[in-house]
């Protein structure tokens, strides 16, 4: 599962469907379930946290396990 940018996120257009990320060598299908918001932040409904960089996927751990990667190297990487 991941989440998406307010920009790839599309007004939700994108919600529910399947991406592909490739990485590592590998490639999975994932389902995007959420917007990470590039807009908005540090306030309660956003858990305090600062508005999400544009054009980003927030992986979950599945993703990062399925592309191989060491949980040393997960966090953020390229992506086309």
């Amino acid at each position: 599962m991941v989440a998406l940018s307010t920009g790839w996120f599309n007004y939700k257009k994108r919600c529910l469907k399947y991406i592909n990320i490739h990485g590592n060598g590998k490639s999975v299908k994932a389902k995007v379930v959420d917007e990470c918001d590039s807009r908005m932040g540090c306030d309660s409904v956003h858990d305090y946290q600062p508005p999400c960089p544009n054009n980003i996927v927030d992986a979950s751990k599945a993703i990062w396990k399925a592309l191989g990667f060491l949980e040393k190297n997960w966090g953020e990487m390229d992506i086309y």
